[in-house]
């Protein structure tokens, strides 16, 4: 079981990385909404891996057999190999390949909403939203919010398969 969720946690965790530089290199002249949406896009294909390192240990290591509990383990680790890449990856790009991406970030919201929102409303909203700068401005919440997010969404990933490849 080791080496599968090794294995496949390293297939997620190149995967989310490589569609990440793409999108940094070839997409980065796209709106901040676009880019998100792509964001989310690359995490669940890299989370793809959960299902296939779980069907490779009932097919290939478990004589055809594994149990939900297993199954739901082996994908929730794979989930952590991969969210873990992807927040040293977002930390990395957002402290030191690109230090100012956290403003150009903000600055964009802002202006979207000084356009959308009455002068009050506007006015609240900003003061979250300079709270939320300040918050995500440290390294570790940073990784840690971003790492949360793609387990989040390797977990259900890995609920999702461990249903639908159980066998006793």
């Amino acid at each position: 079981m080791k080496k599968t969720v090794i294995r496949f946690g390293l297939y997620g965790a190149v995967t989310i990385w490589v569609l990440f530089l793409i999108s940094l290199f070839l997409l980065d002249n796209l709106s901040f909404a676009t880019q998100e949406i792509l964001g989310y896009v690359a995490m669940v294909l890299s989370l793809g891996f959960v299902y296939f390192g779980i069907r490779h240990f009932r097919d290939k290591e478990n004589e055809g057999k594994v149990s939900f509990k297993n199954a739901l383990f082996i994908g929730i680790l794979i989930s952590l190999i991969t969210a873990l890449a992807f927040g040293i990856l977002d930390t990395v790009y957002s402290q030191l390949l690109n230090p100012d991406f956290m403003t150009e970030y903000y600055d964009t919201i802002v202006e979207g909403l000084k356009n959308t929102l009455p002068p009050d409303e506007f006015q609240e909203r900003l003061a979250k939203i300079n709270a939320e700068k300040e918050m995500f401005s440290n390294p570790m919440v940073s990784f840690a919010f971003m790492a949360l997010t793609v387990f989040v969404i390797g977990f259900i990933i890995s609920l999702i398969s461990a249903l639908i490849l159980q066998r006793k």
